[in-house]
């Protein structure tokens, strides 16, 4: 990994490892309690429900004290498998399940190198050691889910082997809609699972695949909690530091949504981890016009500015201030790079357009209307997808003056904008109730209809109702 990897986000990744008993979810909590209960495995064995080996190796293991324990399966592993496969497929009680989950996980949480016996058992007996606990992710008892979920990440990030990929494929794709899950109680509990699984290269790049960063861009701007915010920025860290990856990351929109986590931060942790998140979408990108598009998002974003604050503070964390340092020199020197041209395309990508100096040139338009062609009308299309969605007033007004500007100056604008839908859109919003976005809208519509611009020009701003004033400029 870069140098990026800091000594504190090293730290946080091996506590989830290792981290111990204070409770921090739900789940955590609850298995507190769970460890408190009894279960009377004699019942069970009265009941035909175990075997009398299985009874007397429960028994025992359940009531016995840890260096006993690891005694225990040192000794028989084969048998200590056996019988948690036998109680975890056969006992269909929620409470009696919960606790041998719990003391499943337990035993992996105390010795990692415990997640070889169940390979092994599988390997020898040609079964795969994932069906047992895929199969409780159905059940209706979310503690049991959970439970299973993070043994399952247990196994598949400390064994020696990786997760097959079909298994791989279909747990993280359970686990982004986990954490997509409206009101999920058990989203830190996901969020964990998730983290441990990302720190794995192979992993990262099959979560990409299945479009994970978007669903954690969806439940980022949604304004979660803090802790939940730093979980699922961690695993956006995690993720770029693929190079790969990180030269795609922003097409999910991660800057902007990045930076709104930043101005927004009340904890340190959040911003030690949008820093360093940050830092590797330009440091870990190999493509210097990825680096230049990132850096300038960035700007656009106005992190530039809110790095400028936070370098004006005191900070303890040296990985935090060494960030600010690389990141206000990168992003000031993209900006002493930058063309009208970046510009303009960088706030686009951005979708938070603003009346910056590009769009009211004339020469700029005169020289750059075509650039909205370039990848099958990547830019164009994309101020057209800005019209259909946005509610913000500022936006629409600019992207209805931009098509416009892009009709006067390429002289196939209007055929194109019209087949993109871009002419329906902007002539809806003649009637919009915002008299910025109602102006712009009406230029833009007699540019699409009109070829006299010198006409339109001297005659329009006087003679509309309502606009003796012309539009107001943000």
């Amino acid at each position: 990994m870069s140098s990026g990897e800091s000594s504190h986000l090293i730290e946080d990744l091996e506590r989830l490892s290792s981290a111990g008993q204070i409770p921090t979810s739900k789940l955590q909590e609850h298995a507190e309690v769970v460890r408190r209960n009894n279960v009377n495995w004699k019942s069970y064995l009265q009941g035909q429900m175990i075997s009398n080996d299985v009874y007397l190796f429960i028994e025992k293991f359940d009531h016995a004290k840890q260096e006993e324990r690891t005694a225990m399966i040192n000794s028989n592993p084969t048998l200590f498998v056996k019988v948690f496969r036998h109680l975890m497929e056969d006992i269909s009680r929620d409470q009696t399940l919960q606790y041998v989950l719990t003391m499943l996980d337990d035993v992996l949480q105390a010795d990692k190198a415990k997640v070889e016996i169940f390979k092994d058992f599988a390997r020898k007996n040609k079964e795969n050691v994932w069906q047992p606990f895929f199969h409780l992710l159905d059940r209706d008892d979310k503690f049991i889910v959970y439970q299973a979920s993070r043994i399952i990440a247990k196994i598949a990030c400390w064994s020696k082997d990786q997760m097959e990929r079909k298994f791989l494929q279909s747990y993280l794709v359970w686990l982004k809609d986990q954490i997509k899950m409206p009101n999920n109680e058990y989203l830190l509990s996901a969020g964990r699972s998730l983290q441990m699984m990302l720190r794995i290269n192979n992993y990262r790049i099959v979560f990409y695949e299945v479009d994970g960063v978007s669903a954690i861009i969806q439940v980022l701007a949604n304004k979660p909690s803090f802790q939940v915010q730093y979980q699922l920025v961690f695993c956006l860290w995690c993720l770029s530091h693929n190079s790969t990856l990180a030269e795609k990351m922003n097409s999910g929109n991660i800057i902007p949504t990045l930076a709104d986590v930043l101005s927004d931060a009340v904890k340190e942790k959040v911003t030690r981890i949008v820093l360093a998140t940050f830092r590797n979408l330009i440091e870990n990108v190999e493509e210097e016009s990825v680096r230049q598009e990132h850096a300038l998002s960035m700007v656009q974003c106005k992190v530039l500015k809110h790095l400028e604050l936070l370098d004006g503070r005191q900070h303890q964390d040296e990985d935090v201030i060494a960030d600010l340092k690389y990141l206000i020199e990168k992003l000031n020197e993209s900006v002493r790079n930058l063309s009208s041209l970046d510009e303009y395309v960088t706030e686009v990508k951005s979708g938070r357009l603003e009346w910056s100096p590009v769009h009211r040139s004339d020469r700029f338009w005169h020289e750059n209307a075509a650039q909205l062609n370039e990848n099958n009308y990547e830019l164009l299309k994309i101020l057209v997808r800005l019209l259909d969605t946005s509610k913000d007033p500022l936006v629409l007004s600019v992207a209805a003056h931009d098509i416009g500007e892009y009709v006067r100056h390429y002289p196939r604008g209007k055929n194109v904008v019209e087949q993109l839908g871009g002419k329906q859109l902007v002539m809806q919003y003649m009637m919009h109730t915002d008299p910025n976005v109602k102006y712009e809208a009406l230029i833009a519509v007699q540019k699409l209809m009109v070829h006299n611009w010198e006409y339109i020009g001297k005659t329009v701003d006087m003679k509309q109702p309502g606009f003796a004033a012309g539009p107001r400029r943000a």
